[in-house]
């Protein structure tokens, strides 16, 4: 006999087993000889979307349409080497040591990129583009500081089809539901009897967005204010604060320092360095350079280009002319004024020599 305890017991683990978000049925698609893996799709969809839509911010601060692209190029290999050494070395035993694959370092595609080896070697892409042309890093980096989260929240999707990075066993309507590898073997963090697990890739891409749209309004509410590479020193800071909470989450191994992984230690430290940058910005403003088009070129290197009129032209020359020569234009100008008054205008002009009038 069943009883009605055990029922509704039953009932609520069906009803979290329906809850739960499903496990992915596969991680990559066959396309002939080509094995197309969906961590890679999500981390270009990421930075499609970024590249999109710092192009808008850009064109409309006057940059030439195009550049944010001719950048990405550079920053996008940079970044992806340094997303990988930082992976390696922070987690060098998965790939060094007795029984260990060394080449397996190099199986990006197999997950495993470190987002604070990215940022910095992606940056220096960016700056050595910029640099070459002329342009002002700063307003580059005003340009595409909301964007950057965003693009890292869609990357986040790969570690969902990955089943990796997952956070501690939970039984919320939202659990992520994983799965052993096909070979039967638990992955890292799993509890052997436990199927569901917090779904911190969620965690972190609800925080990118909501933190590309704060960036973006602030950029919009106080642009003057967060110029400098302020707005980006934001998103930094506020990218550290929310994966200090979600890497605290997470069960997969990391080397703990003083009872925090690895990543918190390095969160708190970035913090930090962004905070500095900032107070230190906000004290300079004047002195960063608001170019947006390449060295040569004049119109657009403003935000706002105002035209001036011709009475403001021609005041503005007057100003800049020496005492002299203002002194001989007045004079001709009443002299002028003298002739036209004391002169009434013939009924009938004589004819020249050279067939000119008068």
């Amino acid at each position: 006999m069943t009883s009605p305890s055990s029922i509704t017991a039953g009932a609520a683990d069906l009803g979290r087993a329906l809850a739960a978000i499903p496990s992915p049925g596969m991680n990559a698609i066959e396309l002939g000889p080509l094995r197309i893996h969906f961590y890679a799709l999500c981390i270009l969809a990421g930075v499609v979307v970024a590249v999109y839509w710092s192009e808008r911010r850009w064109a409309a601060m006057g940059g030439r349409p195009g550049t944010i692209m001719d950048l990405a190029v550079p920053a996008v290999l940079l970044g992806l080497v340094g997303a990988r050494l930082y992976h390696v070395v922070t987690d060098y035993q998965l790939y060094f040591g007795p029984g260990k694959d060394p080449m397996g370092a190099l199986y990006i595609w197999n997950g495993g990129l470190g987002v604070w080896g990215a940022i910095p070697l992606g940056a220096v892409g960016v700056w050595w583009a910029a640099r070459r042309r002329g342009l002002s890093l700063s307003q580059l980096s005003f340009a595409i500081a909301p964007t950057l989260p965003l693009a890292q929240g869609i990357g986040r999707w790969g570690n969902y089809f990955n089943q990796e990075l997952f956070g501690g066993p939970t039984d919320l309507p939202w659990a992520l539901r994983v799965t052993p590898y096909e070979t039967g073997e638990l992955r890292h963090g799993m509890v052997p009897g436990v199927e569901t697990y917090h779904p911190t890739f969620l965690y972190e891409f609800l925080w990118c967005v909501g933190l590309s749209v704060v960036l973006a309004w602030l950029g919009r509410r106080y642009g003057d204010a967060l110029r400098g590479g302020r707005l980006f020193a934001l998103y930094v800071m506020g990218y550290c604060v929310g994966r200090f909470w979600i890497e605290y989450m997470r069960v997969d191994p990391a080397h703990e320092i003083l009872g925090l992984r690895l990543n918190n230690w390095t969160s708190l430290l970035v913090f930090l360095g962004a905070l500095g940058y900032f107070v230190w910005a906000g004290r300079r403003l004047d002195s960063f350079s608001s170019r947006v088009l390449p060295e040569g070129e004049d119109e657009g290197t403003q935000m706002i280009a105002v035209e001036p009129d011709e009475e403001s032209t021609d005041s503005v020359l007057d100003d800049e002319e020496p005492p002299e020569e203002a002194a001989v234009r007045s004079g001709s100008r009443a002299q002028t004024q003298d002739d036209e008054a004391s002169t009434e205008a013939p009924t009938e002009l004589p004819d020249r020599d050279d067939g000119t009038r008068d």
